[in-house]
């Protein structure tokens, strides 16, 4: 139990620490959150953005990381 408590906190600790450089450096990569298939939807008062390539990047990213600590 130890050891599987362990490799859940070094899990949530390296989420938590990429969750941290995405905000800094976040805004200097270009491309994130403006991938080709992005939904943006501009009106005259309106305005709505939905990053749905970014969310299955970032997703993808997330599962092999996991997979990885799953061991």
């Amino acid at each position: 139990m130890n050891v599987n408590l362990g490799r859940l906190m070094v899990f949530f600790g390296l989420a938590l620490a990429v969750v941290g450089l995405v905000l800094m450096f976040g805004p200097k990569i270009p491309w994130l959150g403006r991938l080709p298939g992005d939904i943006v939807i501009r009106r005259e008062n309106f305005s709505f953005y939905f990053p749905l390539t970014t969310c299955i990047i970032i997703s993808l990213v997330l599962t092999l990381i996991a997979r990885f600590f799953r061991g």
